[in-house]
């Protein structure tokens, strides 16, 4: 158990690199401005706000 069959956790690590990539990323387009926009980070950041306490 203790030699070359033990599972080593860094290499998971590999495959999260970033691969590169033969297209260019697509560029996506917002409106900081809207209103949807606003509102959608609003939901997120509570969201994210509810985890955290949650977490604790």
């Amino acid at each position: 158990l203790g030699d070359s069959t033990a599972i080593d956790p860094t290499n998971h690590l590999e495959t999260l690199e970033p691969k590169p990539q033969d297209q260019e990323e697509e560029e996506v387009d917002i409106d900081l401005e809207a209103p949807e926009t606003e509102k959608a980070a609003l939901a997120i950041q509570n969201q994210f706000r509810r985890f955290q306490k949650k977490k604790k």
